[in-house]
């Protein structure tokens, strides 16, 4: 079909020449008409597809006054005919968004030109417009929060989701640094993220929110956030700005918390379960060896007093398991609801190494050689005696249980005076400890994967660490399975407050 063209002129001659070529060129002439007001109505009447029009029009206004009424009511484009050509005119005309400007007098081939290049660029401007009606709608339709910036990190735009997590209205925010209505911090040190608008802005990359960060809304209110920030990119490759999307984590986080509680009280009543089972196991078996060994004294008044020594040794030896089972269940009761004791006093650490290695060696009565070296002052320190004979009683033991018999177990002691530390290192060459169980060896109930067939229960190394960690000290452990062990406990040698 062919366009429909309507002409705006008061010259009548010029208007029926233009009528004429345009018939001629193959369009569709609406209607001629002189002057603004009537020009107005044949638009609102007829539709055409384009307009031409007259500058200088006879009655109250003229073309350019014209056209601009006709654009606020009627998307038609225009293009204006006119002999004036200077900047004021010019000026004026372009505020109208003409799609033309054809100076008289022109010829067919100017016309047709012009007109095809008008209706061309309409068809391009109605598909854009129309493109972003679509993605105004998309946007606006969001259920994520959506906030785009300019080059300077202004507000430009913001959607529905967004001016409901924020609580600000996009009226109010455009025009604004978006660091005032993205207010962003961690929620663990609560310390304000850095905003990922200015960060895209600097790298032109897209970035993303870390882990555990917040919104503060305009009212004070904290909303758990995920988020990307990508750059908005000109054909040229310059970043004219920011476009941020954003969603609330709320219910996502609450399900994670509940998980993670859910998670935790299966591992507590799997702990539970684990210390009974491992404690009634523990004193099963030294009462079982009581009862026993109490049976057959009972039984036989005449029994060789050798044999009556053995069964008491038994008997002894069983009690000292169970009152260190005890122990150990109490510190470990003690140590997981903060309430380990802790009484540093001035101590001797040479002295006191010395002194254990000695004891440790006539009563575990081992075919091990306990080796111990020291370099430094090891005389000045500040230590709870008690907790530090728990923590080197219990690695020396493990070293001896887990070691070959004849195997050389060494202790050593450095003392850095500069970092006022105290190292204690235990070296073992037994059966080492496997790499995948290296990182759960200080849990509770806890025992390497090939060390089940070794009488233990768990809890020592966990009683260790706790009483490591009441020093503030440091413990670390490297293993080679069927090399040996080496633990690392660093103290400080003065007590901290």
């Amino acid at each position: 079909m062919a366009p429909k063209i309507l002409i705006v002129e008061d010259e009548v001659i010029v208007a029926k020449i233009i009528a004429n070529q345009l018939k001629q060129l193959g369009y569709t002439v609406t209607d001629t008409v002189s002057s603004g007001a009537v020009a107005i109505a044949k638009a609102i009447e007829t539709s055409p597809d384009l307009i031409l029009m007259d500058i200088v029009l006879k009655g109250d206004i003229d073309g350019i006054t014209t056209a601009t009424r006709i654009r606020e009511q009627i998307d038609i484009p225009i293009i204006y005919l006119t002999a004036y050509a200077d900047d004021q005119t010019l000026q004026r005309a372009k505020m109208s968004q003409p799609f033309g400007y054809i100076i008289k007098p022109f010829t067919a081939n100017d016309l047709r030109v012009a007109i095809e290049i008008g209706l061309f660029k309409h068809h391009i401007n109605q598909e854009l417009q129309e493109n972003r009606d679509q993605l105004a709608t998309l946007l606006q339709s969001m259920s994520d929060a959506v906030i785009a910036t300019d080059a300077q990190g202004c507000v430009t735009f913001m959607n529905p989701a967004a001016e409901t997590l924020t609580e600000w209205q996009q009226e109010e925010a455009l025009g604004r640094e978006v660091s005032e209505i993205l207010q962003l911090v961690n929620e663990v040190t609560d310390i304000p993220a850095e905003n990922p608008v200015s960060k895209v802005l600097q790298n032109h990359q897209v970035v993303y929110l870390d882990d555990f960060t917040s919104l503060i809304a305009r009212g004070g209110r904290r909303i758990p956030v995920g988020d990307s920030a990508s750059p908005l990119r000109r054909h040229s490759g310059e970043v004219s700005g920011v476009v941020v999307v954003f969603w609330d984590m709320s219910d996502r986080r609450q399900s994670e918390l509940l998980t993670q509680a859910l998670q935790k009280e299966q591992e507590l009543n799997r702990l539970k379960s684990q210390f009974v089972s491992t404690v009634s196991h523990e004193f099963r078996n030294p009462l079982a060896v009581i009862r026993t060994a109490a049976e057959l004294l009972e039984q036989s008044s005449d029994m060789p007093i050798e044999r009556r020594n053995s069964y008491v040794q038994r008997i002894k030896s069983s009690v000292r398991s169970m009152n260190q089972l005890m122990e150990d269940v109490l510190i470990i009761g003690q140590a997981e609801a903060n309430r380990l004791s802790y009484n540093p006093a001035p101590l001797d650490l040479g002295q006191f190494c010395r002194s254990l290695v000695e004891e440790f060696s006539i009563v575990e009565r081992s075919s091990h050689t306990l080796v111990f070296d020291s370099q430094g002052d090891t005389r000045a320190a500040q230590m709870d005696e008690k907790l530090l004979r728990y923590i080197l009683t219990n690695l020396l033991s493990n070293a001896i249980k887990y070691s070959p018999a004849g195997t050389t177990i060494h202790l050593s002691l450095t003392v850095n005076p500069v970092e006022q530390t105290a190292l204690f290192q235990i070296h073992d060459q037994g059966i080492g400890v496997p790499e995948a169980d290296q990182s759960r060896l200080f849990n509770s109930f806890f025992r390497a994967s090939n060390a089940h067939s070794i009488q233990g229960t768990g809890l020592g190394l966990a009683i260790v660490k706790r009483c490591v960690e009441a020093h503030q000290g440091h413990i670390s452990l490297t293993s080679q399975e069927g090399v040996g062990t080496t633990v690392c406990v660093t103290l400080p040698l003065m007590a901290r407050q």
